[in-house]
């Protein structure tokens, strides 16, 4: 059992995600109780989050690794402020390749990965292939962004930007709680 003053990015290491198709793990409350806590508080001791989802130290410990075990938990992050960084602009860029072939993808994704303004880029379906969410300090970075790194990466037909003004809503994954009462 963990000691009270571990939290759990101390305790834990990065547990491989479960395969896309994978049977979804079935939660009970007391352990959709728990992942909404750590998704509040990644930094919470096992004796803060025991007590908060009701349960003593022990089978919480135990519920948590099964949890982290299972890849319910990817990891335990910082949620940086990008406007603290002086980065506080985010631009979504649609992007058309010139071609879908497997090797073409596999470049491109490549690519998008060694790019440090992205934070996320998504295959999509519809009118462009992918969407990337980028954070940029301004529209001077925003063009240097697009010149010497999303333009020099090779098979891009064409890309269509948009600025986000205002970010209504930022979550880093779903509630697991409030989802139990209306979903899976």
């Amino acid at each position: 059992m963990a000691s009270n003053g571990d939290t759990p990015n101390r305790r834990s290491a990065r547990v491989q995600a479960p395969q896309r198709g994978a049977e979804p793990h079935r939660l009970d409350e007391i352990d959709r109780r728990i992942l909404g806590a750590l998704r509040a508080d990644g930094r919470l001791t096992i004796a803060s989050l025991a007590e908060r989802v009701g349960l003593s130290q022990s089978p919480c410990w135990t519920r948590l690794r099964r949890l982290e075990e299972a890849g319910l938990i990817r990891d335990y992050v910082a949620v940086l402020d990008h406007r603290a960084l002086g980065i506080p602009d985010v631009v979504f860029v649609e992007v058309t390749l010139d071609k879908h072939d497997d090797a073409v993808l596999e470049a491109f994704g490549a690519e998008i990965l060694r790019i440090p303004e992205v934070l996320e880029a998504h295959l999509v379906s519809g009118e462009y292939d992918y969407m990337i969410k980028v954070a940029v300090s301004g529209t001077a970075h925003y063009e240097r962004f697009l010149r010497e790194k999303l333009y020099r990466i090779r098979g891009i037909r064409q890309s269509r930007s948009v600025f986000a003004l205002r970010t209504l809503k930022q979550e880093v994954s779903v509630d697991p709680v409030a989802i139990g009462r209306h979903g899976p």
